[in-house]
């Protein structure tokens, strides 16, 4: 299919509702002109220098996870047009994305650039969870993470079914500034500590 328009239509429920208020015509058009079974060159650009994204995942019962993964930029690895891999690290052991992952495979990613184009990119598809060696026999390219304290355990490989555009028009335009990041850090306090009194009130 090329750079082209793919064929993905959404979802059964997207078009009950716009029978019912009335927006076929205009999600038909959004359909046509922006979304994509694939990546595009300009998508797979995109992509290739986030530094971080959004996850969501259900369960077998459909219950949801949401989440946020960062790194430095190309940390999200974009093997072409179909697939991309984004690693796994060391953290509090819960493994909710994983979890979710290993009963549901189908995700939701955004990736918001709030910094330099302020402009976000859908991309949904189907993954599957590779420990690291075998990920990095199966795809040489990946990224050796060069900063203390990270190293991938696993990555989560994921077949792009859906790619499409997040309009700007409610993105706010962020500035980075300075600062560095307990990347692999144990320290209470640089994970944030008990922020929001959840240990406190189970005490």
């Amino acid at each position: 299919m090329g750079e082209g328009v793919g064929t993905a239509r959404g979802s059964v429920g997207e078009h009950r509702l716009q029978d019912r208020y009335g927006t076929t015509e205009r999600a038909e058009r959004f359909y046509d002109q922006q979304v994509l079974d694939h990546l595009n060159e300009r998508m797979r650009e995109f992509v290739g220098r986030q530094e971080m994204m959004f996850v969501a995942t259900a369960d077998a019962d459909g219950a949801c996870d949401s989440t946020f993964r960062a790194g430095p930029p190309g940390f999200v690895h974009v093997a072409g047009p179909r697939q991309v891999l984004w690693p796994e690290y060391r953290g509090n052991g819960v493994m909710a994305s994983l979890g979710n992952i290993g009963e549901n495979g189908n995700v939701g990613l955004l990736f918001v650039d709030f910094v330099r184009d302020v402009i976000g990119l859908h991309v949904n598809g189907r993954a599957g969870i590779v420990e690291d060696a075998l990920a990095r026999s199966e795809y040489p390219g990946l990224p050796l993470d060069t900063v203390p304290g990270r190293r991938a355990e696993r990555w989560v490989v994921v077949d792009v079914e859906e790619a499409y555009i997040h309009c700007s028009k409610h993105i706010p335009r962020l500035r980075k500034v300075p600062g560095g990041r307990a990347w692999g850090t144990d320290d209470t306090r640089r994970k944030g500590g008990d922020f929001f009194g959840a240990a406190a009130a189970a005490a």
